[in-house]
């Protein structure tokens, strides 16, 4: 059986700009590998309300989980709870347990809960509260979408929150060798390994080093008994 499959939205102005550097695709992808879920596609995109609507709907009709990140703070530009909604023609509003949630944590260091940030307890109708120990602000899941914030710290605390919440499945393994030769040498042997072995995927990174080219080969797979046998014929291809 196939593992789950999954999706990534990255949104934010400021990684299209390259302002700021996103680390949370890297954080997700390696989290849901050790889970058996395999991510299968990122889209980074603005924060524009058409083309958030329009990821979410494609993308959730795709694959079994969906992840976003960015959009969901107290400034205007933080539009994505409200596109998730439009997404799925579901109400938004403020809603009481996130506002209790937030009222709780600035009475604690004596913040105002202003207007501002009362738009982080805007929550669609019918979506479950992701909890955020890092900052309060929740994120929330609809359907089969996880809206979570951008900041790094806070999205990694959200996946650890959800992560248990997810089926999985085989968990990824991996076997790298290096080949001190060019591609151009090593294609047509490689080609009729992945060939032979069409349960894994057999990646060539090539590289150059002191003048010389050469390549590390990636088998990975969900069988640890397929991956050495591929190893072991790779090897013998290349001693």
């Amino acid at each position: 059986m196939p593992n789950p499959t999954a999706a990534m939205i990255v949104i934010g102005d400021e990684i299209l700009s390259g302002r700021t550097r996103d680390s949370n695709m890297h954080h997700l992808a390696g989290q849901l590998t050790s889970v058996g879920i395999d991510l299968k596609e990122v889209r980074v995109i603005g924060d524009e309300h058409g083309t958030i609507i329009a990821a979410v709907q494609a993308m959730s009709k795709i694959y079994d989980n969906v992840f976003t990140s960015g959009g969901i703070g107290p400034t205007h530009d933080d539009i994505t709870a409200d596109c998730i909604a439009t997404a799925f023609d579901k109400h938004i509003d403020v809603r009481d347990d996130a506002r209790e949630i937030l009222a709780t944590h600035y009475a604690k260091s004596g913040t105002e809960l202003n207007e501002a940030r009362l738009r982080m307890a805007r929550i669609p109708d019918d979506a479950t509260l992701i909890d955020n120990p890092v900052s309060a602000a929740p994120g929330f899941k609809l359907e089969n979408v996880h809206v979570m914030a951008g900041v790094p710290a806070v999205f990694e605390a959200m996946v650890a929150t959800v992560l248990p919440t997810l089926t999985g499945g085989a968990p990824l393994i991996s076997a790298t060798m290096r080949i001190d030769r060019g591609e151009g040498d090593i294609a047509g042997p490689l080609g009729q390994v992945a060939k032979e072995n069409p349960n894994l995927s057999i990646g060539s990174y090539p590289f150059q080093k002191d003048g010389k080219y050469g390549a590390h080969i990636v088998v990975r797979g969900n069988n640890q008994e397929e991956i050495d046998a591929a190893m072991r014929t790779l090897q013998a291809a290349f001693p």
